[in-house]
């Protein structure tokens, strides 16, 4: 026997209708759930590992992006991203603020070797001592406890 199930018109329209109607009872349920999800989260690294060294894996990314395609990813930016965009980014100052402080006052703290004049190749080094700098700070802060 044949299982009967509605259209699939039908079922997009009610789950729109009734995700929309629940937002402020997802993000209650989110924020009330955080410890869950940093416990659940933290637990899930082997997974997580698993899933990115799988055998294929970036031939599989690189068909679901394919799949997606250029029209769908032009029209969330265009009917979703355009109009959250300034709302993440205040909601996001302070978190901006703390993530790259770090990285200034390693900055602020460099001495370059002298500068040559304009065009000469060792002035290239005061670039290396930068990029050696912030990526010492980068791995650092990756590192557990860190």
């Amino acid at each position: 026997m044949a299982l009967t199930v509605k259209d699939s018109s039908t079922s997009a329209s009610k789950w729109s209708e009734r995700a929309a109607g629940a937002s402020n009872l997802m993000a209650e349920g989110a924020a009330a759930n955080a410890d869950k999800w940093l416990s659940n989260t933290t637990k899930a690294a082997d997974n997580f590992g698993m899933a990115i060294t799988a055998a294929n894996i970036k031939q599989r990314f690189a068909a679901g992006v394919r799949k997606a395609g250029v029209n769908k990813f032009a029209s969330r930016i265009r009917e979703v991203a355009a109009g959250r965009y300034s709302q993440g980014v205040g909601v996001a100052a302070d978190d901006y603020k703390a993530g790259i402080e770090p990285y200034l006052s390693t900055l602020a703290s460099l001495s370059l070797t002298a500068r040559k004049p304009r065009g000469d190749p060792s002035n290239y080094r005061r670039v290396e001592e930068v990029g050696r700098a912030l990526n010492q700070k980068r791995i650092a802060m990756l590192s557990v406890g860190g």
